[in-house]
């Protein structure tokens, strides 16, 4: 879904209904077994969450946000911006079926739409630079021919990396050299439409990336030596990056144009530096800090638009970025959730786990007792299920990080055999596996059993495997040499 820009901070914004904050979330579907819509509803619904940001406008997905007041932002992906950027009627088509429809038949509060995905992120080579900004334009006009202008603006998700600071402070801030004029063209139109400029930004990338970044610096406890920018200082990479922006933003002429921090968050797993505890203290400093209503110090006061990334982890994500990319979700897979979080809207504090949540048989795959680690097939087999499933937990400093080499290629293969729903033929690796029900999970390494697969809409099959399977499977070829 993307990579990142590593330098700077976050965003914020007024909101277009009231002065209230509330929080949202990112509902991504890249998963093998993804739960029913109705399902995740209530889970948003229970727990208070009153907005969420897609990154499609699939049907089944939208019915179920019909009727329950949730503000939605739909998702139009980067490989649709060529077809209506040189497409009126197919912009027309679009809106007519993914947001009239919706609006008027099912009773869905869709407020925004999403044009893309950080469609100028600089590892895209420029793919959608010409059409980005056209299919806006199309888009704003079919709203707008649909008596929708009003009601559902229109926005593009882009990366941090498409401003910069030549000297690393928020006052040096500006856009992009090599996309400067097209940044003022969208940035003057979005002012034109009362729409807002949305961002996505990861402090996690920037601790990920380099090892030399100030661990505390990331977090939102006071902790970290303050930046000094000219007399104000920084105490949290949020605050300098959202000002970054907002300064770009006044350079130029739009310094009061709204901001929505279309996804911040912290990963969980395929990391290091994504554990229980990380995400816990920065999610949890992330909404304190929000909530507090003290904005940031060029900004004072001003109140945060914000999408946690994400509300579900998705386990067939490209691991392209890295192998946390699965693990993004304050929920597990199963709507489960991972740690204790107060998002200040329930009665308790806590977070209410999904209901009515159907799994498979108890019942897991691993290796045979009498199976041999020199087995030349054993290379080749965990090669093979880890491409094709998830690996992404086991390595230094993982969940799974402490599993010896017969452990490894148990998990290996259990995450094979629950992805294709625990079929006998799923666990039939040459002379190497069996069938157990006794639950093989140990200390902080948890032995999934899949959810029933829900068949109500499109669901997606690992992608990237071929990736997958040198980043993962060349991990785990590594274990079996080392344990």
């Amino acid at each position: 879904m993307r990579l990142y820009h590593a330098a700077i901070g976050l965003v914020s914004l007024l909101s277009m209904v009231s002065g209230a904050m509330t929080i949202g979330a990112n509902w991504g579907t890249q998963a093998t077994h993804p739960l029913d819509p109705a399902i995740v509803v209530r889970l948003l619904r229970e727990n208070g969450i009153q907005k969420v940001k897609l990154f499609d406008a699939d049907y089944d997905t939208l019915k179920a946000l019909g009727k329950t007041g949730i503000e939605v932002m739909v998702g139009i992906p980067n490989d649709m911006l060529a077809t209506l950027a040189t497409s009126m009627k197919a912009a027309e088509k679009w809106v007519s079926k993914n947001v009239s429809a919706h609006v008027t038949s099912n009773n869905v509060n869709i407020r925004y739409v999403a044009v893309g995905n950080e469609p100028f992120l600089q590892t895209y080579n420029g793919s959608f630079l010409r059409t980005t900004f056209p299919a806006l334009q199309n888009v704003q006009s079919a709203l707008i021919k649909a008596g929708l202008g009003n009601s559902v603006k229109v926005t593009v998700p882009l990366n941090a990396d498409v401003y910069e600071s030549s000297s690393g402070l928020p006052s040096d801030g500006d856009f992009r050299a090599d996309i400067h004029d097209l940044m003022l063209a969208i940035v003057k139109f979005l002012n034109d439409a009362t729409a807002p400029f949305t961002v996505n930004i990861y402090p996690f990338i920037s601790l990920y990336s380099d090892d030399s970044f100030p661990v505390d610096y990331a977090f939102f406890d006071g902790n970290a030596n303050p930046v000094n920018d000219g007399g104000t200082s920084y105490y949290n990479m949020f605050d300098a990056n959202y000002d970054t922006l907002v300064h770009a933003l006044q350079k130029n002429g739009f310094g009061n144009l709204p901001i929505i921090v279309g996804e911040i968050g912290w990963p969980t797993d395929g990391d290091r530096n994504a554990n229980i505890e990380y995400a816990q203290r920065f999610n949890q400093g992330f909404m304190s800090h929000i909530s507090s209503g003290k904005g940031t110090p060029l900004r004072p006061n001003a109140d945060i638009n914000a999408y946690l990334f994400s509300l579900i982890d998705e386990d067939a994500k490209s691991v392209d970025p890295g192998n946390f990319e699965r693990h993004w979700g304050v929920f597990t897979f199963d709507g489960m959730p991972k740690y204790a979080f107060n998002l200040g809207t329930t009665n308790t504090g806590a977070l209410i786990p999904a209901r009515r949540v159907s799994y498979l048989e108890r019942k897991w795959c691993v290796m045979r007792p009498s199976a041999k680690l020199d087995d030349p097939q054993v290379p080749l087999s965990v090669s093979y299920a880890c491409g094709l499933a998830d690996c992404t937990r086991l390595g230094y400093g993982t969940s799974c990080g402490s599993l010896d080499a017969r452990g490894n290629i148990s998990y290996a293969f259990n995450s094979y055999f629950q992805i294709q729903n625990q079929l006998d033929d799923a666990c039939k690796f040459p002379n190497l596996s069996t069938i157990t029900k006794t639950d093989p999970s140990t200390g902080t390494c948890k032995f999934e059993v899949m959810i029933e697969p829900y068949y109500g809409g499109a669901v997606q099959a690992p992608g990237h495997a071929k990736k997958a399977l040198v980043l993962v499977g060349g991990l785990i070829l590594f274990f079996l040499k080392i344990v």
